[in-house]
């Protein structure tokens, strides 16, 4: 699993910790049962409190996404699949709207607009 965050964002780094996690199980880089790494060890290798990676954590658990147990640490959950097949669905919806002339911020504003 590789997190990515930029220090000079002006994403605030715990959700950028928390669209990191979410991207890797999309797309299936970690699956339902597997572990993440410990906040401490993460904080550590990005050179981060660790009240940051927990609170993106808790972020990412709130959404259902990750279970977080006391010794046992962050666990993936049974929803992440349900994330992966919807990211199965969306290269064939963005050559859909590319073929139709649709502008990132156009498509984005129709998804904002429908949800």
């Amino acid at each position: 699993m590789l997190i990515r965050i930029d220090p000079g964002s002006s994403v605030p780094l715990f959700e950028q910790l928390a669209a990191s996690v979410r991207a890797e199980i999309v797309r299936g880089s970690v699956v339902p049962g597997e572990r993440l790494p410990s906040a401490r060890d993460l904080a550590e290798s990005l050179e981060l409190n660790v009240h940051t990676v927990l609170r993106g954590y808790q972020v990412v658990r709130d959404e259902g996404l990750i279970e977080l147990r006391r010794g046992r640490g962050a666990v993936v959950t049974d929803r992440a699949r349900d994330y992966a097949a919807l990211a199965e669905l969306l290269p064939q919806f963005v050559a859909e709207a590319k073929r139709l002339g649709l502008s990132p911020a156009a498509l984005a504003a129709l998804i904002r607009e429908a949800y």
